[in-house]
């Protein structure tokens, strides 16, 4: 058990009345995950909004989507403690580690449902929220997403943003700002007194795509004591014109990854698959084959730096921010 990974969309297909032990045409299940050696899989409920939930087939707004999704996440790690175990604190995930059990951390993707309301940061720490991404790819109460549109690109947070932001140190959510515009992102860097991370990002310098991160965002993550979790996602990695290019291979992650530990040091080194959030083919399949993965970074990494970047890293962040 050696994979902790940042970021996966698998809650909505919980949402859709899908079973996470087994359920197939997936990234993840619990059985996919075990075989494939994850310690800790952070799972987003991503907060589906504007046209986007429409397409998916939503009708529920978005707080009642938050608490259907978050009903379905409790009945579905409640059903399958054998496997999985929800962790709230660096010491549950340690103690599930030594037990043999995978953690299950609730995230949000998305700061939308808090409506401008700072009594709702202490809400989602109620329900277990250890980690929020400010934005998707809509404004909201908090502060304005990633856009190609450079003046659009730079706008920061919003004042409530700020005061959310010094909520969640308080209560020890992390803070993540993936999705979140550069301007965003550096007031985040300003005011957050805990590492802060990009749960599912990627290089700006290897593809020039506005969800990505400039050197300068990777280095700041990396002096603030955060983590880049790396976005598997071939949309992020290389221009995609057909089908077949729409393909993310072993030798990108490798090329990724070690260009944010020559930016941005190896102790930001982390993994943030997007798995079911993402549609492209994977070299290595899904969740199953994370350990495959980790063992082919083996003739570029070093046993420690696979160690770090597979999930020591991540549990570091946790035990100073949780």
């Amino acid at each position: 058990m050696n994979t902790f990974d940042l970021h996966c969309d698998t809650i909505i297909k919980l949402y859709f009345g899908k079973s996470l032990r087994d359920m197939a045409g997936s990234h993840i299940n619990l059985n996919k995950l075990k075989s494939g050696g994850t310690m800790v899989q952070c799972f987003a409920i991503f907060v589906e909004s504007n046209e986007d939930a429409a397409m998916m087939g939503i009708t529920d707004t978005p707080e009642e989507y938050l608490e259907k999704a978050y009903r379905r996440y409790i009945e579905e790690t409640d059903k399958n403690t054998d496997l999985i175990r929800r962790a709230y604190t660096y010491g549950d995930l340690i103690r599930n580690r030594d037990e043999g059990i995978m953690s299950a951390v609730l995230t949000i993707e998305d700061g939308v449902t808090l409506n401008g309301r700072i009594e709702n940061v202490d809400v989602f720490h109620k329900m277990g929220v250890r980690m929020v991404a400010l934005t998707w790819n809509y404004e909201n109460s908090l502060g304005y997403p990633n856009s190609p549109d450079p003046d659009l690109h730079m706008l920061g947070l919003k004042p409530f943003g700020k005061e959310a932001v010094e909520r969640m140190n308080e209560l020890g959510i992390i803070v993540d700002v993936s999705h979140l515009s550069e301007g965003g992102f550096y007031d985040v860097a300003k005011i957050s007194k805990k590492p802060f991370i990009a749960s599912h990002s990627c290089p700006r310098a290897l593809f020039d795509h506005s969800r990505n991160l400039t050197d300068d965002q990777l280095r700041t993550i990396g002096n603030a004591g955060g983590i880049v979790g790396l976005n598997f996602f071939s949309r992020f990695l290389h221009d995609v014109r057909t089908p077949e290019e729409d393909y993310t291979s072993v030798a990108e992650i490798v090329r990724a990854l070690k260009h944010i530990k020559n930016t941005a040091g190896t102790e930001a080194l982390a993994l943030g698959s997007d798995y079911d959030g993402i549609g492209c083919q994977l070299e290595w399949g899904d969740s199953a084959g994370n350990a495959l993965l980790l063992e082919r970074l083996s003739g570029d990494f070093t046993g420690r730096e696979i160690d770090l970047l597979s999930h020591g890293n991540a549990l570091r962040v946790f035990k100073d921010v949780l």
